[in-house]
């Protein structure tokens, strides 16, 4: 098609959508949306690799597949892979000609690396065939080696040693977990003596692969491990040194101190072909995500302290390398935590995003330290995942943009106008037929004197003329926030459209985007404090906004949101009625159950068995005779975070006070509901309670 007639076909099909009534969203239209990826640019800038996942309610006919588009937007993007199995952790090679992944693809027992060749076209060839499994590839900087990471068996120095300690434990005729330390659990698992291992397999044929940490002292330390996230694995944040000749990587010697103490996440230096890791930075505080300079002068790291603060910024530091000397925090200057980062193609500039009040935005610092600058905002959405090509011959930011409105896409930003450009168009065309808005945002100020940020999200066929109830939603962390992104487990637009309802969303003292000292602010006031501040944001928006029913309110939260709608419990009966989804009603059974225990201690400003104030004041079981307002409570059976023993806790002091209440117990989930079945019987279970006690 000629590029004027293209263009005139786009303007009428644009045209015709907007003619077109738009729907409000569903549970279906929700969650069938495809899901854009982050990207993964090539290093001289001109296409960009990312995956898709096509969901469905059946797992099986769920796929994930990788797509590329050129980065200056002449093209559509096509699609790269059509296995069934799904892609993950794409990286480019060096020369750009060939990207890596990992994936478990037929004929595999665990996921493998795969190379795919997109210059020379061809199927992506298997290189690595190990028991234990990979991910995480990272091209070595001649392109002739991968670097990865394997869950292995302690004490195998080699492949052959995990399979044969594999089989021994499939054989073994007793079943039994054993411990002797602190932690052992993390989020929806059970912790075992695996460990997380960096290993390194040549790109030829017949090559084996070397496992750089096997047989070490270091991985001998009783608390060796690499960075636990909220999942089911650890990593080990890790770079190939410029040269290739070895890898930085992050990890901490401390983890069985969990219980009672902060500990350290240190940097370490390891020789490509093996050896004894050497640590080249130790500081209170946690070292991660190491990335070199284009020169190749400066390593780069993120760093958050121990300081007995429930709370610290993501803060970037740099050194002189190979030295490791002139230690500086790059973002000094910066009250925002560094989400993702990238230096420019001639090393003398950082970007860089980072929360603030509900969005995220773009800015940007000298490498060597100085003034952080916003270079791109925003007033709407969030950018994220930002990547930088290396060998561009002019600066080019990529990354995703989405919004509460706009489910994420690939695009990239002009650092000169700041304009930002899309690369992809998988839901625009769905999400303009969705009688959906963008939220009102308000601040107030708190009677404790801050300044407090709020967003309004408004129901499908809103009219500023009726009265509409309010749902009061209360958000997890609570080092989080509200933002103004597309959520599958707490969907603004779905929620408001389940009354309908207005939804307000508060951020209370303790939610990040705000700055250091207001995240760190909550210690020693885990609940009071936040559900006031809730409650007047309420009252605020009662005020300012006419067409709130301040006769029919109702919050919801999960996770710390969920603590917090067992305090309203405890301490308010404004709200008719009451969701809480993974929340404690018992800090002291929580602290005593959770599979982190010693941040509870920061929070409370001591252990539990000391009974300070905070313990007896803000515990919601010690005003169980206060609880009146009709409750629905959820659980996971796999949620170690807020075990549920907590909820069980609850519903038998409701059926005792024979207060309202029902109960949903998920046995195949954890701390959230991730299964689609069981999301869209969640949101029916929502709709029931609200229209049972508050429409």
């Amino acid at each position: 098609m000629h590029r004027k007639a293209a263009f005139l076909f786009s303007l009428l099909l644009a045209a015709a959508l907007t003619a077109q009534p738009r729907q409000p969203i569903t549970h279906e239209t929700m969650w069938l949306m495809p899901r854009v990826g982050a990207p993964a640019v090539s290093p001289d800038g001109k296409w960009v690799v990312f995956s898709v996942t096509q969901p469905a309610y059946d797992e099986k006919d769920q796929t994930s597949d990788l797509w590329v588009v050129p980065a200056d937007g002449s093209a559509k993007a096509r699609q790269l892979t059509f296995s069934k199995a799904g892609e993950s952790d794409v990286v480019w090679s060096p020369d750009g000609k060939r990207i890596a992944f990992s994936a478990k693809r037929d004929g595999d027992d665990a996921n493998q690396l795969y190379v795919l060749d997109l210059a020379g076209g061809g199927e992506a060839q298997r290189v690595t065939n190990i028991t234990t499994g990979a991910r995480t590839p990272q091209f070595r900087p001649d392109g002739k080696a991968l670097l990865f990471s394997s869950v292995v068996y302690p004490g195998a120095l080699d492949d052959d040693a995990n399979k044969k300690m594999a089989k021994e434990r499939k054989d073994q005729k007793y079943k039994v977990r054993a411990f002797d330390s602190f932690p052992i659990r993390n989020w929806d698992r059970w912790l075992d003596d695996t460990q997380v291992h960096l290993v390194v397999q040549p790109i030829e044929s017949g090559a084996r692969s070397k496992d750089l940490l096997a047989g070490t002292k270091l991985v001998n330390e009783t608390g060796f491990a690499g960075k636990t996230t909220e999942g089911s694995r650890d990593e080990l944040d890790a770079a190939w040194t410029p040269d290739g000749s070895a890898v930085v990587f992050a990890a901490s010697t401390k983890r069985n101190t969990a219980a009672y103490a902060e500990f350290s996440v240190d940097l370490y230096r390891v020789a490509a072909g093996g050896g004894e890791p050497q640590v080249i930075a130790h500081d209170e505080g946690s070292y991660g995500r190491p990335r070199f300079s284009p020169d190749g002068k400066t390593l780069f790291v993120t760093f958050s302290a121990n300081n007995g603060k429930v709370y610290n910024l993501d803060r970037l530091v740099a050194f002189d390398w190979p030295s490791m000397q002139n230690r500086r925090v790059i973002t000094a200057t910066s009250d925002r935590s560094i989400s993702s980062f990238a230096p420019s193609p001639d090393g003398k500039t950082i970007w860089f995003t980072a929360e603030d009040a509900s969005l995220e935005k773009v800015y940007s610092v000298p490498a060597t330290g100085g003034e952080a600058k916003l270079v791109v905002d925003t007033s709407v959405g969030t950018y994220t995942d930002l990547v930088i090509p290396a060998k561009a011959p002019a600066l080019m930011l990529v990354g995703r943009w989405g919004s509460s409105v706009n489910p994420a896409e690939i695009v990239t930003i002009d650092p000169v106008t700041k304009a930002r450009k899309n690369l992809t168009d998988f839901n625009v065309a769905k999400a303009a037929t969705i009688d959906w808005q963008p939220p009102r945002h308000f601040w107030f100020t708190s009677t404790r004197g801050r300044k407090i940020h709020n967003m309004l999200f408004l129901p499908a066929g809103f009219d500023e003329t009726k009265k509409y109830p309010l749902l009061v939603l209360l958000h997890g962390g609570p080092a989080s926030a509200w933002r103004d992104s597309i959520s599958l487990r707490w969907n603004y637009h779905l929620l408001a459209n389940l009354g309908p309802y207005v939804v307000l969303c508060t951020d209370y003292v303790g939610s990040t985007g705000y700055g250091e000292k207001f995240g760190q602010d909550i210690q020693g006031d885990p609940l009071k404090g936040p559900a006031d501040e809730i409650n007047e944001g309420a009252d605020e928006a009662i005020k300012r906004y006419p067409f709130i029913d301040a006769t029919r309110q109702a919050a919801a939260g999960a996770s710390y949101g969920g603590h917090l709608a067992n305090w309203m419990q405890a301490s308010t009966t404004r709200y008719k009625a009451l969701i809480s989804h993974a929340g404690l009603v018992n800090s002291e059974t929580q602290y005593a159950t959770s599979d982190t225990i010693y941040h509870r201690e920061l929070m409370n400003l001591g252990p539990v068995w000391e009974q300070g104030s905070v313990w007896r004041e803000q515990n919601p079981i010690r005003y169980a005779k206060n609880f009146k307002t009709p409750i629905l409570l959820s659980v996971g059976e796999r949620d170690f975070r807020v075990p549920m023993n907590n909820t069980l806790e609850n519903w038998s002091i409701l059926q005792r006070q024979q207060v309202p209440s029902r109960l949903l117990v998920w046995p195949d989930e954890n701390h959230w509901i991730l299964n689609a079945e069981n999301s869209r019987h969640w949101y029916v279970e929502v709709h029931d309670w609200l229209a049972k006690w508050v429409k």
